[in-house]
């Protein structure tokens, strides 16, 4: 599908994190509570099914499920991205069919997972999903995930051709990024790039990003609205001091050890957003470790120094306990 019939998806975007039941079912009530809390921060958009979002540990029908609960709690305020990832083209095309089905707005898709690639076969893999999903897609470079980035030449190839509308950056690559803002800007501007560097957002949007799907925002939405709202004006004084406020906050996922990446950064969220109230509980898809007490006390200490846990919680009426 063209890239010109796409949503503007600019701002801040969050990657909406799965709350889980105890028994690994999604916690829908959570979810609903998630995406309410989420939009009535001001964000402009949500991330569905991202790696945030735990997606690769679900079914496509548990897929599905999670984004009709996140396009229905979104209610059409603001527009929604689902993530669209499996092995092959077919695979995907056919899962981002069904997601624009149940509402998202634009789908959202790697570089080929497990095979070994070519770039004129990652080339040939998007053109075939977009030519197999009535809606917008967009490419999302993460290659400490997929093992493989996606090259600068490649993106505005797909990019001039209308095969794709916008990039989301998951690279760690501010040079890479740097050069990809140009040479967009060059050609007239046909994608929107997001950034996923949450802790360099300030400088991402000082560089052109037309916005940030930030994980922590999960956690802290507000703060990332505030710094967007400061880019917009001009304020990059106050845009650099919230992205410090924040980065603060952020070294909740450097207190779990020992565990995997998953574990790390996404148990962080939960763990806070759960002492947060945001969710019920803070349990991770199978079969990601759960994070210790020590950690879980460490966070919730993290987030009340900078005064981001309920009253109840920082006087001691609500207890750490585990992050299950």
């Amino acid at each position: 599908m063209s890239a010109s019939s796409t949503p503007l998806f600019t701002g801040v975007v969050p990657p909406v994190a799965t709350p889980l039941l105890p028994d690994g079912g999604v916690d829908h009530a959570s979810l609903e509570r998630l995406v309410d809390y989420l939009v009535t921060s001001g964000v402009h958009g949500l991330f569905a099914l991202g790696s945030t979002g735990e997606t690769a540990y679900f079914t496509d029908d548990q897929r599905v499920e999670i984004l009709r609960t996140i396009v229905s709690a979104g209610a059409g305020r603001v527009p929604v991205i689902a993530g669209a990832i499996d092995l092959t083209s077919a695979r995907i095309a056919a899962l981002g069919r069904r997601l624009v089905e149940t509402g998202a707005d634009a789908v959202v898709t790697t570089a080929p997972l497990y095979t070994l690639n070519s770039p004129g076969e990652v080339d040939r893999h998007f053109r075939a999903i977009a030519a197999g999903v009535d809606a917008p897609l967009w490419a999302y470079d993460v290659p400490v995930r997929v093992h493989s980035k996606l090259g600068l030449g490649l993106l505005m190839d797909l990019a001039t051709d209308g095969v794709i509308a916008g990039v989301k950056d998951s690279s760690g690559d501010d040079v890479g990024f740097r050069r990809l803002v140009a040479a967009n800007q060059a050609a007239g501007h046909p994608l929107q790039l997001l950034t996923g560097h949450e802790v360099v957002v300030d400088a991402m949007l000082l560089a052109g990003a037309d916005g940030v799907v930030p994980g922590f925002a999960n956690v802290e939405a507000t703060g990332y609205v505030r710094l967007w709202d400061a880019a917009v004006r001009g304020d990059w004084a106050a845009a650099r001091a919230e992205q410090e406020r924040l980065n603060r906050a952020f070294e909740i996922v450097f207190q779990p050890q020992g565990l995997s990446g998953d574990a790390t950064g996404v148990g962080a969220f939960k763990a806070a957003m759960k002492a947060r109230g945001i969710i019920d509980h803070a349990t991770m898809a199978f079969p990601t470790q759960p994070l210790d007490e020590i950690a879980v006390e460490r966070i919730h200490g993290i987030l009340a120094e900078l005064d981001l846990l309920p009253d109840a919680t920082r006087t001691g009426a609500a207890s750490p306990g585990s992050a299950s």
